[in-house]
């Protein structure tokens, strides 16, 4: 494969002059890489927006929103927040569904230096009055659902001003405390004249722990526009690469903007500052869903012609194995790709051989690292389909040992990753970011390795490891092995208590509709693909879809609960 046209490619375009030059910066006390060309604040990129006026930039079902209208939306809200006495250093929440309003209630708020508070949409009362609690934003935008769930903690009116958005006027009579959205709207106006600093928070995201109360990650403008730079700079790399490594020259005509289907929550960054921030800061149209479905998904690639979905990869496998695959048309798509957990191998493989216009792609990252770390697609995705890529440019990576000291190249160990998108730190959470972030390192929590191309390989997370007799089993393995059967739609892999051993592996296993298979036959299918200590010895076959969090993960700990039990019947 051309891994050298790729390392001249990423040198060419960070060296002196590029266009993603490198350099090196202070930043919150740490002389880090950072991009010599960033804009200074999320604001400056917001604004520079304005320029695209009457092109498409949001769509939800029926309604269109272009550019134009949705300045002067952001403007309206900014001005309203200004008068409400909100100023740089606030907080304002957005607790809503994919809605068109979360993005202008966001890019309102980083326009005047507020940070928004992305309220997980999954949460019960009790989890958002621990939030807002944690977070004391001075306003919050809710919709009709979690307007109902604000109200089950009645102790909580009065400490936050509502906005209700597309709440219905019955439920609006019954909390005559709440503004409109229709009254902020109106507020119309310029946007407020505000000083960001870079590194001033521009949101504050929820960590998807499924245990415990989450935290509150500082997400700053520098952050968010690195991880900005750092998509761009991907695409650029890829490209270039290729054009070297193939001699076909690049198409005389500047692409068409691109189309994005989101189809994660947009209080994680996937969403938000994967798919929002690339898509809008090139004039793009963002298409949004209410929930995620495969048939939808499809119905709005075509109708929309859809250039790139990004999701969990369980939603590419979803869309691949979908009934309306075939007799859909989605010749617009020219990548699918996958965030938020590793991509199986059989997948990037799948999706090169049955999407004909798009290749596979996937970036790994985390919220404390304001979106990517590595990146990787097409010829390379495919040539390394169990790699998650590179580190980006702005990224120092290492793989260390239980006491921090870094292990030879080649060798397993935590990814440890420093760089202008780390975060700040948690809010009010001291201890916790002395934990998670030493001299700039960010411990990720990941088992990686790197290879001699620099390629990260993450084996699986630190933690969701079976320790079977002393040997240890990374279940991202097993459960790539698993799915290489063609009758698997989903499985997790888990450590169950066991008396000899210690533990063993476990894996709950939902069929693919018409599917059947038993369990001798995949503990067969398991034998060829890996060594017999790695075979589940507990394997359940459900009839319905495993849960998953806001964030489209799969929720191992509530299913391991739930199947325990079982073992004795």
């Amino acid at each position: 494969m051309h891994y050298t046209e790729l390392l001249q490619a990423r040198r060419e375009l960070t060296g002196p002059g590029g266009p993603f030059e490198i350099v090196e910066a202070d930043v919150l006390g740490h002389r880090l890489r950072a991009y010599k060309n960033l804009p200074n604040s999320v604001r400056d990129m917001w604004l520079s927006t304005a320029q695209f006026g009457d092109s498409p930039y949001l769509v939800y079902q029926d309604e269109r929103i272009t550019y134009r209208e949705a300045h002067v939306r952001v403007n309206a809200v900014a001005g309203w927040l200004w008068a409400q006495g909100v100023r740089p250093g606030d907080r304002v929440a957005i607790a809503m569904r994919n809605y068109p309003e979360w993005l202008l209630v966001y890019w309102a708020c980083v326009s005047i230096g507020v940070a928004a508070v992305g309220m997980n949409a999954w949460w019960t009362g009790e989890e958002m009055a621990y939030a807002l609690a944690d977070s004391r934003p001075k306003v919050m935008f809710l919709d009709a659902e979690r307007l109902a769930r604000f109200n089950e903690r009645p102790e909580l009116a009065g400490t936050v001003t509502l906005v209700g958005v597309r709440v219905p006027d019955s439920a609006l009579r019954a909390s005559p405390q709440i503004t409109t959205w229709a009254q902020v709207a109106a507020h119309g106006g310029e946007m407020p004249d505000a000083a960001v600093d870079p590194d001033d928070d521009a949101c504050i995201f929820y960590t998807s722990g499924t245990t415990g109360f989450p935290k509150g990650a500082q997400l700053t403008h520098r952050g968010c526009l690195t991880n900005l730079f750092n998509i761009m700079f991907a695409g650029a790399s890829t490209a270039l690469a290729m054009q070297r490594a193939t001699g076909i020259a690049p198409p005389a005509e500047p692409p068409a903007p691109p189309v994005t289907l989101l189809t994660t929550p947009l209080f994680h960054v996937t969403a938000n500052n994967c798919g929002s921030y690339a898509t809008t800061a090139a004039g793009g149209k963002l298409v949004l869903m209410y929930r995620w479905d495969a048939g939808e998904a499809l119905r709005l690639i075509e109708r929309e012609r859809v250039s790139s979905m990004s999701g969990v990869p369980t939603m590419a496998r979803e869309l691949i194995n979908h009934p309306d695959f075939a007799a859909t048309d989605t010749s617009s798509l020219v990548a699918l790709s996958g965030g938020g957990a590793q991509v199986p191998p059989d997948l990037v493989l799948k999706i090169e051989a049955q999407v004909s216009s798009a290749r596979p792609s996937t970036g790994y990252g985390m919220t404390e690292t304001c979106g990517i770390i590595t990146s990787v697609a097409g010829d390379f995705f495919v040539d390394k389909p169990d790699s998650a890529g590179p580190p980006m440019p702005s990224f120092e990576a290492k793989c260390v040992d239980d006491d921090g000291n870094e292990v030879p190249q080649g060798a397993i160990g935590e990814l440890w990753v420093k760089g202008a998108a780390v975060i700040k730190g948690y809010i009010n959470r001291p201890e916790a970011t002395a934990a998670t972030i030493t001299d700039g390192w960010l411990h990720t929590g990941d088992i990686a390795r790197i290879d001699e191309d620099g390629f990260i390989f993450v084996v699986d997370r630190k933690k969701d490891m079976v320790l079977r007799g002393g040997e240890n089993v990374y279940c991202a393995e097993v459960e790539a092995g698993i799915y290489r059967h063609p009758a698997i739609a989903e499985c997790c892999v888990f450590g169950i208590p066991d008396e000899r051993l210690g533990e063993e592996v476990g894996a709950a296993v939902v069929l693919k509709q018409g599917e059947s298979i038993t369990l001798d036959a995949l503990r067969d299918h398991c034998s060829v693909l890996m060594a017999r200590h790695k075979v589940p010895r507990h394997i359940w076959l459900l009839d319905e879809a495993l849960p998953r969090n806001a964030s489209g993960k799969f929720l191992k700990r509530e299913v391991r609960d739930r199947l325990i039990p079982t073992l004795a019947v």
